[in-house]
């Protein structure tokens, strides 16, 4: 018998997506293999799910894929709630706190094409479907031959609509085909070019604070996803900017110290900056980053 036997069941917050379910996974794993105990996942449907063929600057407020996952730990219906970090608010909610980030998948964007074609290859005029303001600016800045249209959905439903051939191609974020095991169709662009979203690829464990269940994630945290996510949404932060701030911030560790790359389309041109710091200090690289882009 485990030295955890007969304690209680860990109850992680999730989407019902696919991906969601499957980072999901990932963290009760995760969990599991480090505490030695049980989890269970705990479906919750949010504002962004709901509305999903709602463009998502025309949504009030901010945190429609976690607002709903934060009420089910504040409730006491669920004791974590698994986040993808780029899309919980950069202010915090009183009473919670993110205990853990997961160690990090490929940060990147990537594009899918129904023929496997290059970007660069489509004629004029093709069309390439996201919601990103972040990504429009920067194709439109890379590839000024394409036109980008709005789409919503999860992964599954994105990719019938480029199979149906309603779109040329999508872009996406590499780590969510990788986790649905679909990362063969991904042709992944530059970061130090397409600079990606902050905090892509990141997983985020939030807990009520000073309970023990973040005691628990604390032990899962990876020190270098937690510097980079930390540097790249102080960036996003400090420019007042939630998710629909067409900001690029990229961090990561390089020769000891943490070097971060960002990119800011300001209405009328895109912008980009580079710096370097101490580790220790992320938030000090992202304000220097941010003042930088300014």
């Amino acid at each position: 018998m485990s030295a955890a036997a007969g304690a209680a069941v860990l109850r992680l917050a999730t989407r019902g997506s696919a991906l969601a379910r499957a980072q999901a996974a990932l963290a009760a794993d995760a969990l599991q293999r480090a505490t030695g105990r049980e989890c269970e996942l705990v479906v919750v449907r949010t504002t962004g799910d709901r509305r999903g063929d709602v463009p998502l600057g025309r949504l009030e407020g901010q945190g429609w894929f976690t607002a709903e996952l934060e009420r089910a730990l504040l409730d006491g219906a669920a004791d974590v709630a698994v986040h993808s970090a780029k899309d919980l608010p950069t202010t915090a909610t009183p009473g919670l706190l993110v205990a853990a980030h997961l160690p990090r998948a490929d940060p990147r964007d990537g594009a899918v094409t129904r023929d496997g074609r290059a970007l660069a290859e489509l004629p004029a005029g093709a069309v390439v479907a996201t919601s990103s303001a972040r990504r429009v600016a920067l194709l439109q800045a890379q590839f000024p031959q394409i036109r980008t249209a709005p789409i919503r959905g999860n992964v599954d439903t994105r990719l019938r609509k480029l199979d149906r051939g309603e779109v040329d191609a999508l872009l996406v974020a590499c780590a969510g085909l990788d986790r649905l095991g679909l990362g063969e169709r991904l042709q992944r662009l530059d970061a130090e070019v397409f600079v990606p979203a902050p905090a892509q690829g990141a997983i985020a464990l939030q807990c009520r604070a000073q309970s023990e269940p973040a005691e628990l994630c604390a032990g899962l945290d990876d020190a270098d996803t937690a510097a980079a996510v930390t540097a790249e949404r102080t960036t996003l932060a400090a420019l007042g900017g939630g998710c629909l701030l067409p900001l690029g911030a990229w961090a990561r560790v390089d020769g000891g110290a943490l070097r971060l790359t960002a990119a800011l389309h300001d209405g009328a041109a895109l912008r980009r900056a580079e710096s370097r710091g101490d580790r220790s200090d992320p938030e000090a690289l992202g304000r220097a980053v941010a003042e930088a882009l300014r």
